[in-house]
């Protein structure tokens, strides 16, 4: 679908007058990372210690939410009972050990290439990530520093309710400076996320670079859909072009 296209529908469906981006709000895993197959293993290892079972499809689909929260929902389906947020953050532990002990994800093919794009259109970079992981957060502040700093990202530690809801990309919107949703995009890879994206009315690109189908990230509300995030960034000077 052709751009031009994709922010009419936005638009019309939000009853905003124009998409005027000051800011692109990034997911983490699976976005700027290629980092979700280690963790669908982890979260298979890890949850298996506690007879819960979990696949690699399990991990995909529930990518974006507070580990936490997946942890809570999986026993409460599997085992019919609800457990407390620290016993969930004790199995959370377990999960995060296995995946630091696996070989370091390698970023995203074309993510810096597209924040250097994104920097030169003189936007704020932000990240919003269902993770609270220091090392993680660490580590993107390393490889991506030139244009992201700790005060543009949004954790698991700074909201209550994670993805799907719409909090996370409303506290990015704020950390980006107070803005509005008609004022970002939002990068996203997973249907959880791409909820979240779309419950805070911002104009939603996803970027299928997993194994979902597409039509499942669309079926999300997604305003945009990209094959990968070098697709993405060779499409980048078109959508802000379209959009201002």
């Amino acid at each position: 679908m052709k751009i031009e296209l994709c922010i009419k529908q936005y638009l019309e469906k939000h009853g905003f007058e124009a998409l005027c981006p000051k800011a692109v709000l990034f997911d983490m895993d699976g976005v700027l990372y290629d980092s979700m197959p280690n963790h669908a293993i982890a979260w298979e290892q890890s949850m298996k210690e506690y007879g819960i079972i979990m696949t690699h499809e399990d991990a995909y689909a529930t990518e974006g939410q507070r580990g936490v929260d997946t942890i809570r929902q999986m026993v409460k389906q599997q085992q019919g009972h609800d457990i407390s947020e620290e016993d969930a953050q004790e199995m959370y532990n377990l999960k995060t050990h296995i995946f630091h002990e696996m070989k370091k994800p390698p970023m995203m093919p074309g993510a810096l290439e597209l924040m250097q794009k994104i920097h030169d259109s003189h936007l704020t970079i932000g990240v919003v990530t269902g993770s609270g992981q220091r090392p993680l957060i660490a580590r993107l502040l390393h490889d991506y520093g030139d244009f992201v700093d700790d005060a543009h990202i949004v954790t698991a530690y700074d909201i209550k309710k994670g993805k799907p809801h719409p909090d996370p990309y409303l506290m990015g919107l704020q950390k980006a400076g107070n803005l509005k949703p008609w004022e970002a995009f939002v990068v996203e890879n997973a249907p959880l996320g791409i909820r979240a994206g779309v419950a805070a009315r911002i104009f939603t690109i996803a970027v299928n670079t997993g194994n979902l189908p597409s039509e499942l990230l669309i079926n999300e509300g997604a305003s945009l859909l990209m094959d990968s995030m070098e697709q993405l960034c060779y499409s980048a000077s078109d959508i802000f072009r379209s959009s201002r």
